[in-house]
């Protein structure tokens, strides 16, 4: 068996180092985790009941991916950027998603339909309950099934990594319920153009949600 690895009754499990890179990935991703926030080691092997080399192992794939960031006197922090490098890296993730919309629109299927209603609907109770942790999370969740509804690999792949780089700055636009609600309702036009079956328009209702997003994502970032 592989250092780290598990194995249950029903086949091998994740490795511990995975099981600490999707812990991670998810904390930054729905902005558990603030931008430069230093990551503990010995408080992470703990919750996720795993030794520290695991742990490193982890967060040296992600400083290798540059989601996390090597900071002075050997410690890790959640990557921080300016207003510029936000700026150019929502520009690559616009445009990402746009893609994501219109191949997903050309490309669906019963299953990939009912996986976007049934994480629309997640956003819409975690909204309207005022969970905000529950709402990034299905949020993550929304987007990751127009990813997968590409059918294509590679692009879930790199839409996720620009989701996870940018997930603490969008975290903050979420301060109220009614910024939740807000932003689950803006997810029933952009649903209603991806189900249309037409990319055009499943391209353009993405713009317009992407751009909507950016500008409260700006706007939050100038209050942090």
């Amino acid at each position: 068996m592989a250092r780290g690895g598990e194995v249950g009754a029903n086949g091998p499990k994740i490795s511990a180092v995975q099981k600490v890179v999707a812990a991670l990935t998810d904390s930054i991703a729905t902005g558990v985790l603030d931008p430069g926030e230093r990551v503990d080691e010995v408080r992470l092997a703990e919750q996720l009941g795993v030794s520290r080399t695991p742990v490193r192992e982890a967060l040296n794939q992600l400083v290798a991916q540059r989601i996390l960031v090597a900071g002075e006197k050997r410690g890790v922090r959640v990557a921080q950027y300016s207003r510029e490098e936000l700026s150019q890296i929502f520009e690559v993730m616009y445009e990402i998603e746009v893609m994501c919309a219109r191949m997903a629109s050309q490309r669906l299927t019963l299953l990939s339909r009912s996986e976007i209603e049934l994480a629309q609907a997640e956003c819409v109770r975690a909204a309207e309950s005022g969970d905000r942790i529950a709402y990034m999370h299905a949020n993550e969740d929304l987007h990751h099934a127009i990813y997968r509804a590409t059918g294509n690999e590679y692009m879930w792949e790199l839409a996720s990594e620009f989701r996870r780089r940018t997930g603490p700055f969008r975290a903050k636009k979420f301060a109220t319920t009614e910024d939740l609600i807000a932003s689950a309702k803006s997810h029933e036009s952009l649903l209603r153009s991806i189900f249309s079956a037409d990319s055009k328009v499943a391209s353009d209702g993405m713009r317009e949600h992407m751009a909507a997003s950016f500008m409260q994502t700006l706007e939050a970032f100038k209050h942090k």
